[in-house]
């Protein structure tokens, strides 16, 4: 039995800058996010423009780390080499409208990444999602199950990629849910490197009378940061602060779907025409 559809695992990609060593510090996560473009190919599969979607910080991060910013892709099995990394120095990458959305995409060549053997799928935008009108029809609410997909503290895999899933629940959405705010939050483990991972919601088959259960995991939103609280260390002699201590609070900040979608349109309408794909098999 599997809660979360195996191909949503083959859209995270790790994330990085290069490092004194001459390797790749994996510092954050990405997902490939397909945009369909109305189109179907000769044997009627949908059609998608695709793009890979990060946080705003992790784009301006690269580019004070000399406009680079490596992705790890997994290879086919059989193509003789375990990961694809990709470099992207000085790429097209299109922020989020608004400068405070912490969101950035770029568009993906998929006829080169297959040409290259990778193995991949993406979230197909009018298919495995859930917008903030779906989010309302199925009355998600606070104590809703989730999963945070990613690679926190750079552990992206020794081989290959593989993302590390942790569980959650939806910890206070009514703001979002009411039209009053871009983000929402989640009680779970997110740490440094969860940045830019795909936040599902976790079907369920009960619920309380008089409520929905939810029968789908689609992508809701993306992680985009954890709230910290701090500890101050009073000196006993003066009175006064001598050393701040910074923790987890087990809150996350999450940027909904709909704030992704909008930066995706937004780089639509900015680029010229793009190869389209089909994403693959069908995911339910």
């Amino acid at each position: 039995m599997a809660l979360i559809p195996p191909a949503f695992l083959n859209t995270v990609v790790a994330l990085g800058n290069p490092s004194q060593d001459g390797n790749t510090s994996y510092n954050a996560t990405g997902f490939i996010y397909g945009y369909h473009t109305g189109n179907s190919d000769e044997e009627g599969k949908k059609l998608y423009r695709l793009f890979l979607v990060t946080n705003r910080h992790v784009f301006q991060r690269a580019y004070e780390h000399g406009k680079v910013l490596h992705a790890r892709f997994n290879k086919l099995m059989e193509s003789g080499s375990n990961t694809y990394t990709v470099n992207f120095e000085d790429a097209n990458w299109i922020v989020h409208p608004n400068p405070e959305a912490d969101v950035a995409v770029m568009p993906v060549n998929s006829n080169r990444l297959r040409a290259d053997g990778i193995e991949f799928q993406c979230f197909q935008g009018n298919d495995h999602v859930l917008t903030l009108e779906q989010a309302r029809e199925s009355e998600i609410s606070e104590g809703d199950g989730i999963f945070v997909l990613g690679f926190p503290l750079g552990q992206a895999g020794e081989e290959r990629n593989y993302a590390i899933v942790r569980q959650g629940i939806i910890a206070r959405a009514q703001d979002w849910l009411k039209g009053n705010s871009q983000t929402f939050l989640i009680d779970a483990s997110i740490f440094p490197g969860n940045s830019g991972g795909p936040v599902l919601t976790k079907p369920d088959s009960i619920a309380i009378q008089g409520t929905k259960a939810n029968h789908r995991c689609g992508l809701i939103g993306m992680v985009s940061s954890y709230l910290p609280y701090q500890e101050v260390a009073v000196s006993q002699q003066t009175g006064r602060p001598r050393m701040i201590f910074e923790e987890n609070s087990g809150l996350g900040v999450v940027v909904p779907h709909d704030v992704i979608q909008e930066a995706v349109l937004a780089a639509v309408q900015e680029l010229i025409p793009a190869p389209q794909t089909n994403s693959g098999p069908e995911v339910n």
